[in-house]
């Protein structure tokens, strides 16, 4: 469904051109759930919003590779199959549900938008959203129709945010860190949501996050990018147990295990030795 090849990206200040993406190739099939682990600065979501050029150029320069979503290669797509697209095709969680869901519109009025958007064929637009928003676990679904952002918590604005998202029934789901300001309870309940709702559904799921601890039993695939480049890639289950790059074993080090104290966390440079 989505293969990214030797795509590289920088960012223009001036006369200055720092790279962001140094050559990243990845592949996701239909149905399938990769997860892209780093450090914040790494690449993940260069990565994921240069998918559908929401990249705003300038500052971003495409210097090169391809994006083919479906077998059309979309860094050559017009704006209006972009606008097809985003939204329809590969819809996003974003990182801030409460700076991602606009605070002057009711929750109604930013779902509607998206179902009128990519699917017109729907006539009972209240019933279709509040379908929805029972999906993903809001109680009493029907009584928060017209509630704006600021009534709901964290995890509830992160509900709202998947239910727009898969209102428009995507193939693809890019979900980038969807959990990152949620307690750790919340977040099993949101991931677990999600991939309740990707097997019912039978889309694709493209994770970003920097956690490697939660995409165990969630992710199939795992790339591990650093600095801008992936580099190392494979199925999760193998890497998770024998990790061959020193950037992945520093990573699978900081996940916190019961019993074990420690006093500093490894670095790199104290795996490599």
């Amino acid at each position: 469904m989505l293969s990214i090849r030797n795509l590289k990206i920088a960012f223009r200040s001036g006369e200055t051109i720092t790279p962001a993406l140094k050559g990243v190739s990845l592949e996701l099939g239909k149905g399938e759930t990769l997860a892209i682990v780093g450090e914040s600065g790494s690449g993940k979501s260069v990565t994921a919003l240069a998918i559908s050029q929401l990249l705003p150029t300038p500052p971003a320069v495409y210097q090169g590779g391809e994006i083919l979503f479906e077998g059309k290669d979309l860094l050559k797509a017009s704006d209006a199959e972009l606008r097809e697209v985003r939204g329809g095709k590969i819809a996003y969680i974003f990182q801030e549900p409460s700076t991602s869901l606009n605070p002057v519109y009711t929750i109604r009025s930013q779902i509607a938008e998206m179902i009128r958007l990519h699917r017109p064929d729907v006539t009972d637009i209240d019933s279709e959203i509040i379908r929805w928003l029972d999906a993903v676990g809001i109680v009493d679904p029907a009584s928060r129709l017209h509630d704006y952002p600021h009534q709901l918590s964290g995890g509830m604005q992160q509900r709202v945010m998947i239910a727009m998202a898969l209102s428009a029934r995507p193939d693809l789901l890019i979900a980038d860190e969807p959990t990152t300001a949620l307690d750790v309870t919340i977040q099993k309940q949101i991931l677990d949501k999600l991939r309740e709702l990707q097997r019912d559904l039978g889309m694709a799921v493209l994770l970003i996050t920097h956690n490697f601890a939660i995409i165990r039993g969630l992710a199939r695939h795992v790339a591990v990018m650093y600095r801008g480049e992936v580099v190392e890639y494979g199925e999760t289950d193998q890497i998770l147990r024998n990790p061959q790059h020193p950037y992945t074993k520093a990573l699978i080090a900081c996940i916190p295990r019961l019993g074990e104290r420690r006093h500093r966390l490894p670095t790199i440079d104290s795996i490599q030795s």
